[in-house]
């Protein structure tokens, strides 16, 4: 694995522990005082924030680990009690925060990977296989921490030198921080320096004495100089790119916002209540660059004003309207947050007019503004439904080239993060088909197909398709028109067992499947056949058989013939 590919799967191993920081934020809040005043649900949510490196342990080892294995997760628990009691007794002023949950839980993932199907001698089997992952996991974090003992703390002091800096260059630091949080987004390495910045810059020690590293540690547990790598991401994601969304709305012509006013109105509404803004981001991100790096220049600009202002704000998931209205009246360390709200009407304007003004002067081609816009299939508005999922994961599998271009199958919050054989056999304009924002090529071997918040739903099922058996690469995809209406001709298929004589199932003009606007079926993946453009109402059997199967959705059936052949009608 490359240092990239390292860090791209880093980046969504952080994604399971960082899950559970909203609901210790909700317990926290409701809790206070204010609110509920029940103490215990406060300590609750509290005992979540205290104990986030041995989370971060956990939820990294089963994430690196090759099934999510439980035994991955205790070993990373195993690991972390050993790496940081162990290294205290050599220098009690250590301190690795979040990046010893983060290490031992790499040791623990790393540790399963290799050595899960271990086998031992008969009077030593018990602990074999799994159960030799927290042994072993205990053993190598303790060299560990005979190495760390003495080599981390010039480290640490390094680490506590830079946060020192950046918290002491106030707003231009959190500038700096916001314009490379953005520009990291295509990578995805922006979770890494997410963690870094939110779970290890600065220290605040409570007045019971407890110490709390990172921006968010600091913020909830009551630092009122906490919040300036959080506070200026409000007025971005609940108003300046919902203002973006709206620019290119009404950049696009008219005949085409019909199609793409949908697509921007629920992604500016995902940005707007929860902060999650990659879809939107990802529309415009390959589309028009240009805009792109303007919008990291703007949210540098708003971490920059927010701290200049003196504006603390937090979150425990993202900058949207529902972390806005659980931190705003937290007493300890909230300040100045009702700013936000006019710096993001003022962030709503700039976008919209800066976009719009871009957009036209350059001809950038947004979302409705390309030279040919491709359909998005049918199989997106289905993939609720189980038969639609697997579906839509096997045209995805195909979409990058098939089972024997694709190598490793993983997957975060908005993001398919895949390993193939050759990113240049991956099929850009057959993923956007299927209705993914973007695809991002890393290099030769690493890639990323953004598909929204179902990403990990579509990564699960891939593995289960890719489990099953092979499945082909799409074909390119073929734009011509329709072809004509033309007399079907008996085709001789090599190592034919069964030959049937079909009519067709409904009446209309014959179209060659290569042209269908599907790419499991255009490219034969799921079996040769013909299409037929429909003009009638009428379906029947094309041949005489039995009805095996109807799917649940009633798009679809198998018959199996007289003849023992199987044959899928399938409509749609």
């Amino acid at each position: 694995m490359n240092i990239l590919g390292f860090f791209q799967r880093l980046g969504r191993a952080l994604q399971l522990p960082i899950a559970v920081l909203p609901v210790a934020a909700l317990l926290l809040r409701f809790g206070q005082p204010d609110l509920l005043n029940i103490s215990f649900i406060a300590q609750a949510g509290g005992a979540i924030f205290d104990n986030l490196a041995l989370i971060f342990a956990i939820g990294v080892a089963s994430s690196w680990s090759k099934d999510s294995a439980g035994a991955a997760a205790l070993a990373g628990a195993v690991g972390y009690f050993v790496l940081t009691k162990a290294m205290v007794t050599i220098n009690p002023a250590i301190n690795m925060g979040v990046l010893a949950g983060i290490i031992t839980g790499l040791v623990g993932g790393a540790v399963y990977n290799r050595w899960s199907g271990i086998k031992l001698p008969d009077f030593l089997s018990f602990f074999g296989g799994k159960r030799f992952v927290p042994i072993a996991t205990g053993f190598f974090c303790l060299v560990l921490a005979a190495i760390f003992g003495y080599v981390w703390p010039p480290v640490q002091n390094a680490i506590h030198a830079g946060g020192e800096w950046i918290v002491g260059a106030g707003a231009l630091g959190s500038g700096i921080f916001g314009f490379i949080n953005r520009l990291l987004i295509p990578t995805g390495l922006h979770q890494v320096l997410n963690t870094i910045a939110w779970f290890q810059i600065g220290e605040f020690t409570n007045a019971a004495g407890a110490v709390f590293h990172g921006d968010i540690n600091r913020f909830y547990a009551g630092d009122g100089t906490a919040g300036m790598f959080m506070s200026g991401f409000f007025p971005i994601m609940m108003f300046g790119l919902p203002g973006a969304a709206l620019a290119m709305y009404f950049a696009a012509p008219k005949e085409r916002r019909p199609m793409v006013g949908g697509m921007l109105l629920s992604v500016a509404i995902t940005a707007f209540l929860t902060g999650v803004t990659e879809p939107l981001e990802f529309l415009f991100m390959f589309l028009a660059p240009l805009l792109y790096l303007l919008h990291a220049i703007l949210t540098g600009i708003s971490l920059f004003v927010a701290t200049a202002l003196g504006i603390h704000a937090g979150f425990s998931f993202s900058a949207g309207a529902i972390d806005y209205v659980l931190m705003y009246s937290l007493p300890a360390a909230s300040k100045n947050v009702w700013m936000l709200i006019v710096m993001g009407v003022v962030f709503f304007v700039i976008y919209f007019l800066l976009f719009s003004a871009v957009i036209r002067m350059f001809n950038l081609k947004t979302p409705g503004r390309e030279d040919k816009v491709d359909d998005v299939v049918t199989e997106e508005a289905n993939s609720n439904t189980e038969e639609g999922l697997t579906q839509l994961a096997t045209n995805y599998i195909a979409a990058v080239g098939g089972t024997d271009n694709l190598k490793a199958i993983d997957a975060c919050i908005t993001r398919l993060r895949l390993t193939v054989a050759d990113s240049a056999l991956v099929n850009d304009a057959a993923c956007k088909r299927l209705g993914a924002s973007g695809v991002v090529k890393l290099n030769k071997q690493t890639i990323q197909v953004i598909v929204g918040a179902k990403a990990e739903s579509v990564g699960d099922e891939m593995k289960k398709v890719v489990a099953r058996g092979p499945v082909a690469a799409a074909a390119a995809a073929s734009h011509s028109a329709p072809v004509a209406a033309q007399a079907a001709k008996p085709q001789a298929v090599a190592n034919a067992k069964t030959v049937e004589a079909l009519v067709s199932p409904i009446t209309g003009d014959i179209v060659a499947l290569e042209q269908v606007p599907d790419e499991a079926f255009a490219s034969k993946a799921v079996g040769d056949g013909v299409a037929v453009k429909p003009t009638d109402k009428i379906v029947v059997a094309p041949a005489a058989g039995t009805v095996v199967k109807i799917f649940n959705t009633n798009h679809a059936f198998c018959l199996e013939t007289e003849n023992g052949a199987e044959i899928v009608v399938h409509m749609g």
